[in-house]
């Protein structure tokens, strides 16, 4: 798997369980389902999973990169979850990888501008990053891109 420079990096932030049922039905949603994150996504584009929980709702941290995918080629689309819960959802294909502790990567990632305040990034849920930085970061997830 080779970048091209067209390929945009996009890191979302879930809860480490809510990740792990994205990755085994194969889809990607943000930002608590909203649709316009998701659009914003192209065909290759890939994705990694930051989670700063174990579980939504829980405070048990988390602090890792959790997953990594490639969006496919479709539409982003409502998916009815029950209860009146429909958020949006893109079809994602995941790499095998390692889950990885952001904070020995937190130095070395430029998009963590300020090094003691290193979360503030992740605040709304879904940043595009640079190619080098996702190239340390699935490195460390040992993922070859």
């Amino acid at each position: 798997m080779a970048l091209t420079p067209a390929q945009k990096i996009w890191v979302i932030v879930a809860s480490r369980e809510h990740v792990e049922r994205g990755v085994r039905e194969g889809i990607a949603q943000a930002c608590h389902g909203k649709c316009r994150p998701l659009q914003q996504m192209m065909p290759g584009d890939w994705i990694v999973y930051y989670s700063a929980k174990e579980e939504f709702g829980n405070p048990t941290p988390c602090q890792k990169f959790t997953a990594v995918g490639q969006v496919r080629a479709g539409d982003v689309y409502p998916y009815d979850m029950g209860g009146g819960f429909v958020p949006f959802r893109r079809d994602v294909v995941y790499v095998a990888c390692e889950e990885t502790p952001i904070q020995p990567l937190i130095a070395d990632l430029s998009f963590i501008r300020d090094k003691q305040h290193w979360g503030a990034p992740f605040r709304f849920g879904i940043l595009s990053i640079p190619q080098a930085d996702f190239m340390r970061i699935a490195s460390a997830m040992q993922v070859a891109v």
